[in-house]
């Protein structure tokens, strides 16, 4: 393994970056949309039990690849072994390309928006430069400082982004804790149950176009997760990866499954179903609060959803960097990227990288769901050929003893994913082939970079 980062991440802090870079501001946002799409309160729940059985499958087959492969770069790493330099070239690729950055992009836009409902001055329609060919609002304006600030804060060391996970992680885990105690309390309503959940007519009259709306419906659910293999992208700063990885995996998963699942147990027992579909701006904990205290509630929600979606960024700028790093050393980035910092011990450039390319996404998508719908289905496309890759891997090294992984996980995630993948492509059609061709573009800078080297190697 590599000597030229700094292991410093115990198991605590390896679950921390798991939880906290998957918990963002998803879980406030999408329920309303997925209300609306399945118009159920049961298929509510039930979407959230599937992208959480999802997640810990993935996570659970992810187990098998950290368990073997020994070297650092977590799934750049993985799919270079089981397939080819050109597949993980391809992820990593694309990783800097959509995945990362445009969920970063994502979440910073995220602050920016709910820091709006504190200072009404941040706004997408208030613009600091309004000219027919540039404009950048107070919201994109707020969302660029918080991706260099947090990517500042990384750069001095992984010591500093480590305690900031943990600082935000911790915030965000006891303030959703925190809604959940306040709802049981007083928010249950015995009639709003009974009127959400009374037709079990739902379960009975499930057809395929049904199924396929639960499919499409489970996007959302799963983009509030997506995020969990951003460990094994620091497994060179990981003390004993072997252990401390799959681990970090499981109870990372785990947590916010059930953390999830409360919280949505107890929007569906507080608000009537037409209030979880209507919520402002889609964000359900506000209808929540507001049903019980008025408005008094809905700056709290606000600043929740800011100190989530901000431990959620540093943890994806954290881990996104070192991806790039471990592609430099292969050649298949630029040298400059491959540099570790002498006195902070993290790849410096790669950061300075990933928060530029960011903040283009911020300056000129700004679109919170535009940037989501190229992220998940591109990141779908390389989370199920990974799983896939652990087949491959079996077979490569059949003759070794390696540690295997139930096939239950596995093939549960690679069908799921896979029918999630195909309701994206004929839902989302558009953004799904723009989304394959960018994948799609890395093969001829491929090409070009390897003949460069392969020149560069006879010129010696």
């Amino acid at each position: 393994m590599s000597n030229d980062l700094k292991r410093t991440l115990d198991l605590k802090d390896s679950i921390s970056v798991t939880a906290g870079s998957m918990i963002g501001c998803g879980i406030f946002i999408v329920s309303s949309d997925i209300a609306r799409l399945t118009d159920s309160a049961f298929f509510l729940i039930l979407v959230w039990i599937i992208a959480g059985l999802f997640s810990l499958s993935g996570a659970i087959s992810y187990a098998e690849p950290v368990l073997n492969i020994k070297e650092d770069g977590g799934q750049y790493i993985f799919l270079k072994k089981m397939f080819n330099n050109l597949t993980a070239f391809l992820y990593g690729w694309s990783l800097l390309l959509v995945i990362q950055t445009a969920t970063i992009a994502a979440v910073c836009i995220a602050v920016g928006k709910f820091l709006g409902i504190l200072f009404p001055s941040v706004s997408s329609s208030l613009y600091l430069i309004n000219t027919p060919y540039i404009h950048i609002s107070t919201q994109q304006f707020c969302a660029v400082i918080v991706c260099f600030i947090l990517t500042y804060i990384n750069s001095k060391g992984i010591k500093y982004g480590v305690i900031t996970q943990n600082i935000f992680t911790a915030a965000k885990v006891l303030s959703i804790i925190g809604i959940i105690i306040f709802g049981i309390f007083f928010g249950c309503n015995y009639e709003i149950i009974i009127s959400n959940f009374h037709p079990l007519s739902d379960i009975a009259g499930m057809t395929f176009d049904k199924i396929e709306i639960i499919s499409a419906a489970t996007v959302g659910a799963i983009f509030a997760m997506v995020t969990w293999n951003n460990i094994t992208f620091i497994s060179g700063e990981v003390r004993n990866p072997e252990k401390n990885i799959p681990k970090a995996l499981f109870w990372g998963v785990i947590l916010v499954i059930i953390l999830y699942l409360l919280i949505n147990v107890i929007y569906t027992c507080s608000i009537p179903l037409e209030q979880i579909k209507n919520a402002p701006e889609d964000i359900v904990a506000v209808a929540m609060i507001q049903n019980i205290t008025g408005n008094a509630g809905k700056s709290v929600i606000a600043l929740i959803i800011m100190i989530s979606a901000i431990g959620s960024a540093n943890g994806l700028i954290m881990t996104g960097a070192r991806v790039y790093y471990q592609m430099a050393k292969d050649r298949l980035l630029f040298r400059n990227l491959a540099k570790i910092d002498r006195k902070t011990k993290v790849p410096v450039n790669s950061l300075i990288l990933q928060c530029l390319w960011a903040c283009l996404f911020i300056l000129f998508c700004g679109n919170y769901m535009q940037l989501l719908d190229y992220v998940i289905y591109a990141a779908l496309i390389f989370y199920v050929l990974t799983v896939i890759g652990i087949y491959v891997y079996r077979f490569k090294h059949r003759t070794e003893n390696i540690t295997k992984v139930n096939n239950i996980f596995s093939i549960f995630f690679i069908l799921t994913g896979s029918c999630i993948i195909y309701s994206l492509s004929v839902c989302k059609t558009i953004s799904s082939i723009k989304t394959i061709g960018i994948i799609l573009a890395g093969i001829p800078v491929y090409l070009i970079w390897e003949k460069i080297k392969l020149q560069k190697t006879c010129t010696k």
